[in-house]
Parts: structure tokens; sequence; C-alpha cells
């Protein structure tokens, strides 16, 4: 039995098997993703979504769905399953589900009458392109499949509807058809290793439903175009079916798809479907490594690329990869900061943290590289332009205080990771002095003075020391009270928020830590009390009047609830960096038992991966993205504190 595997009695339960989520991915930004029984019930499902640079950069959806029909010896079988306007649900293909296998690549294995077959989709590697493989495993007299692609063109984040400005043309290619129905588009080539049949006739589908979107508050309608019949018969057990941005050649189909087979990670236990998650984040686009932050609707994200990377990269031995994403961000910090989320002049850059885990993230490549006598030379500069740019004032009113505190914020921008907005005004704006950003901001000032002293930069160190010196008594003075036992979230001014968030938690797990071991003990403490989960640390205490424990409804109310209780199970990282900083090998346990647990999600929602948060109430129902970057890169960074039984002198 493969490690992931589902047998019928699931398969055609809809109701399971329409909450687990199967998602494959380029390393050119392209994706495939639908739920275990092939039903969509997102917008951003779809066959074939790939990115179109002349449009907009993001990715489209291309090919949303293909409906198969399985003819043999005479008898025809339909194999899709919608969901229509009301919930109907038809045809109901799944109903010839036998059992699904996620090795080495997504395994569909299906019965018609007395014949099996298997059908394994591949998403390859560099380019933009799915391969279909369909078995016959029985004897059969005569089979062939008809194929008709349902097209759709549009963003992820939009839905088409039936309108006259669709292009139904077609071209013949060898083995195989080409559409491009909007001007500027990449045209999408669908090809068979096989002789096709090709009937032209274009037919809209309307009132597609997608569930989860009207969960979420949104519109969850959409009209499909099929141009056309595509149908390939089985001569010798097997076919193969392209579907990609470029024609291939049709020998080359079946070649292609073994090639892509023998560089897969087999997905048969915790780690191995952890470390292909991994590989799904990185993507190399346009020239640039670049880190995505969630699939499906994520891009790429400043603060998300940093938190994210030690764990993506540097903990499965890949230090080469970590620098690479870490210059190509660097490209493109402007005035000491870097884009929160897009790029060139679409780029915003309103994330005062983003700057302050890149030197983290840059401490921890020095740190598994032992390059600390030679990283200051390379980076020395970006460093300073962050450091310098933070005490002189920034955009945001990012800035320092005479103290050496740093404040950052106004009504109207929330800055730190807790950065949802409802109706215009942060939810939790948190403007002055955030706990977290002062910790990263003593620890980044450390760690410069550190790597400059071996570079012999005094002019710099001299600048530096004093501040450093001085920090922690201001951050203890501003921050700790005696009394609570743990430290206010943000100060600003007279004012300081002790409501009890994980952000302290940060603090405890830095190298350069402005605050006591006693303190961190303390902070710790409290954090296993009231906000630690089996799935992660929740973002606000339920003993707050403020605390919402379900993630759920429009817009509105899941942004209401994203840090004000919901889970995140990046947050395992810093506590059990703090953990570990305090108690040492002592440490390890709770490590392993945080990380294990997590093996149960491979099966719950986006199958072999990690979620981007979930509730804060039990059983903390997953949500959010299926999978996403910091999720999963927390728990390799776990896994790998867990491998070196951390000691007295590890970062």
């Amino acid at each position: 039995m493969s490690y992931i595997e589902f047998d019928k009695e699931r398969l055609v339960n809809i109701n399971f098997s329409k909450g687990r989520e199967i998602l494959r991915c380029s390393r050119t930004g392209a994706y495939a993703s639908t739920t275990l029984l092939g039903l969509n019930t997102r917008k951003y499902h779809g066959l074939f979504v790939a990115p179109q640079d002349r449009i907009d950069g993001e990715r489209h959806v291309l090919v949303a769905y293909l409906n198969e029909t399985i003819i043999i010896d005479g008898m025809e079988f339909h194999l899709g399953v919608h969901q229509y306007q009301g919930g109907v649900i038809a045809p109901k293909g799944n109903k010839y589900l036998q059992k699904f296998e996620t090795d080495l690549i997504p395994t569909y294995h299906f019965r018609v009458g007395k014949f099996n077959f298997t059908k394994e989709f591949l998403m390859c590697n560099n380019e933009d392109r799915v391969i279909l493989k369909y078995t016959i495993l029985d004897d059969y007299e005569s089979a062939q499949i008809l194929f008709e692609p349902l097209l759709a063109f549009r963003n992820a984040h939009q839905l088409t509807h039936q309108n006259p400005h669709v292009n139904t043309d077609y071209k013949s290619i060898k083995n195989g058809v080409e559409y491009c129905l909007y001007e500027n588009y990449t045209p999408v080539a669908i090809q068979s290793n096989e002789h096709i049949a090709y009937l032209h006739a274009p037919v809209w589908f309307n009132n597609f439903e997608y569930e989860e979107e009207l969960k979420r508050g949104y519109d969850g309608h959409e009209d499909l175009i099929n141009l056309g019949k595509i149908s390939v018969k089985i001569a010798h057990n097997e076919i193969y079916l392209s579907i990609g941005t470029k024609p291939i050649a049709p020998n080359k189909i079946q070649v292609l798809f073994e090639e892509e087979l023998t560089k897969r990670t087999m997905r048969n236990s915790f780690i191995n479907c952890l470390q292909n998650a991994a590989e799904q984040f990185i993507v190399k686009r346009n020239g640039k490594m670049q880190v995505i932050a969630g699939y499906p609707w994520f891009g790429r994200w400043g603060r998300d690329t940093f938190i994210a990377l030690p764990g993506l990269t540097l903990a499965l031995g890949k230090p080469k990869l970590c620098k690479q994403v870490m210059d190509d961000m660097l490209a493109e910090m402007q005035d000491g900061l870097f884009p929160n989320i897009g790029e060139g002049e679409g780029a915003a850059y309103n994330s005062v943290d983003a700057p302050l885990w890149f030197i983290r993230t840059l401490q921890r490549y020095t740190i598994f590289t032992k390059s600390q006598k030679k990283i200051w030379a390379a980076y020395g500069d970006a460093v300073k332009k962050i450091l310098y740019a933070y005490r002189n004032g920034s955009l945001f009113n990012i800035k320092m205080l005479d103290n050496g505190l740093i404040y950052a914020g106004d009504d109207k921008h929330a800055l730190t990771w807790m950065d949802a907005v409802v109706n215009g005004k942060p939810v939790t704006p948190r403007t002055g002095c955030q706990v977290e950003i002062n910790g990263l901001w003593y620890n980044a000032i450390k760690f410069a003075l550190e790597v400059a002293t071996y570079a012999k930069d005094k002019a710099f160190v001299k600048d530096w020391e004093k501040l450093a010196a001085n920090f922690p008594t201001v951050f203890k003075n501003t921050f700790w009270d005696k009394e609570k036992g743990y430290l206010a979230d943000y100060v600003n001014g007279d004012y300081k928020n002790f409501q009890v968030r994980p952000n302290m938690v940060i603090v405890t797990s830095l190298p350069y830590c402005p605050i006591s071991e006693k303190i961190c003990q303390l902070i710790l403490k409290k954090t296993q009390e009231e906000l630690l989960t089996p799935k992660g640390l929740r973002t606000l205490s339920p003993n707050d009047p403020d605390y919402k424990g379900k993630y759920s409804g429009n817009q509105e109310k899941r942004d209401a609830a994203y840090h004000q209780g919901t889970v995140w199970p990046w947050l395992l990282e810093p506590f059990a960096e703090g953990l570990v900083a305090v108690y040492k090998q002592a440490a390890i346990p709770m490590l392993e038992d945080m990380f294990y647990h997590f093996e149960f999600c491979m099966k719950e929602y986006g199958i072999s991966t990690i979620e981007e948060i979930a509730d804060g109430d039990p059983p903390h129902h997953p949500n959010g993205c299926i999978s996403q970057a910091w999720s999963v890169g927390a728990l390799l960074y776990i896994k790998w504190m867990m491998d070196r039984k951390h000691t007295d002198d590890t970062d």
C-alpha cells in the first residue's frame, strides 16, 4: 500500500473527497490542482494553470477541466464529475474510481464494466506542460478516449462567462490542436502520442459551481467553453496526452513523461512529502528564482520568502539555492525595504519586517555555510542600507526613536505580518514599537557587528556598538511586565498592548536575544498555556475578548479572524527555536511531538502538504491555502533542528 492512498469507499463519498485537494507544480510557476475525485470546487482549480507574462505575469486558468469518455468494446463510460448551480452533480464519474495514490505521481485507478485502467498526471518540471497517461490493464478488442477540453483563459482570481469576444478558431498541429481564446495569451497545444480524430463544434457549458468560493463569500459560478472533441484510439494498452503552451513532437511525449518520472522523489514517507512540497514553492521565471508564498492563490511575498527560505533550502542542504533567492530579492530592494507583494512598478513595499527577516536568513545562511569571515564583503553593503534606512527613517513612518527602538506604522497601514485589513482599516494595526520587530532589529545589529568585526570594518562597529550595548535595557524597560510575566505585543507612547500573542515568541528564538533566559522561559510557558495547539500557535489567546476561534464566512469575516485567534503552523518554528535556546537537548522530545503530529495532515486537506492556517478552536480544522511555503519550511527546519540535536552553541 502506498504511503498516501484512498480506497473506493472514500472516493465515492463526495463530501469526503471534495474536501481533499491535489496540487502539482512546475518549477516555472504553472500548476494543476483539483479535489481528490476530480471535482473542481475553487476558481483556482484547473488541469493547466500557467503564468501569462504578456498580460500580468500572474497565473491564469487555461484548461479548467478535461471531460473524458472512455469507449471500450462498444461500452461508453463518462468519467467527469461536475457541480452545477444549485449543488447538482453530474455526471458522477467518481463511481468508477477504485483507488487513488500519490507515488510517484497522482494515479487514479478506475474500473468500468469488467475493465480496469489507470490515469496518471505529471506536471513537467522546467516547462509549462502537463502530461496525462492512460493505461488499460485488461485485454480488450477496441478502445478509444474522447476528450472535451473545457477552456477558461482567465486570471486565476477571476471567473469567466459566456461572451461574444471568445476566439473559437483552432489550429491543427501534429497529433493535436491549438487554441487561443483571447489576445495576448499563450496558445494551448493539446496533443497525443497517437493520431487523433477531431470534431470542431464550439459549445458553452454554463453554470459550473465552485462550492469553496461560495463559502468564502465570492461569486462561485462560471461558464466554460469546449471548442471541439478530440478522439484517440488506444491501440497498445496506453496513450499519452500533452497540454502545454508550446507544441511538442508527438514521439517525444512518452519520452518526456518517462524522463520526468526519474526526477521525482517518492512520496512514500512524511519527510519525503515535505521535501516534495518544498520543491514546489521554488520557481524560476524570467531569470529570477522566487518563492511562491502559497498555492493556489498567493504569489511571491517578500516577508514569506525570507521566513520560509531557511526551511525550504538550508534544512534540505541547498545553500546555493538559498543564496540565489536572496540575491534575486536584493536586486529589488529600495529605501532599505523589500517588496511585500508584486514586482517592478507594481511592487508594494509596505512591510517593516521583510528586511529584518532577510538579515535573519542571511545570518542562518552564514552559520550554515560557516562563512562569517566572508559574508560582510558580499552582503555588508545591503545590510548597511537596511540598518541605516531604519535608523534615519524610511517609508511608512518606519524610523528609529531616540532610545534605539524601531517605530513603524500609521492608521492606514498594517506593516507587520499581522496585516489583515477590513474596510480600509487594519484589524490589528499594532502601530508603534512592535515586539518582534525590535527583537529582529537588535539581532540584525548584533549580527552585523559580528561579521563586520571579522571584516575589520572599524567605522561600522564604532557607529553601532553603543546602540547595541544599551538596547537590551531599553527593550526590557519598554516591553517587559514582571507582574504579567510576559512581553507587551506593541507599545505606542504611554500605551502598552498586552494581548497574549505569539509575536513575543519570535524574540526568544533569536541568536542575539535582548531578554534573559528566565524571561524567555516565562514567555514560552505562557505560549504553551494559551497559544499552543497541535496545528501551530494561535494568534491570540482564547481568554481575550477579541478572540475568534473559527476562520469562515466572507472575506471581511475571515480577515477579522485571520490574526485574532487563527492558528498558524509557521509560528512553531520560532517557538521550537526558543525551546531549544532555553532547554537545549531537553527540548527535542517536544519538537518531535510537534513535528510528527503533522503526519496526520498529509491526508486531510492539501494531500501530501501543509496548509496555511487552521481554526483556533478544536479540532483546528485546516483552512486557507492548501499548501503554504512557510508552513512547510517551518516543519523542515524543525526536523533539521531535531536531527542536529541542538546544543548551547547552535543558532
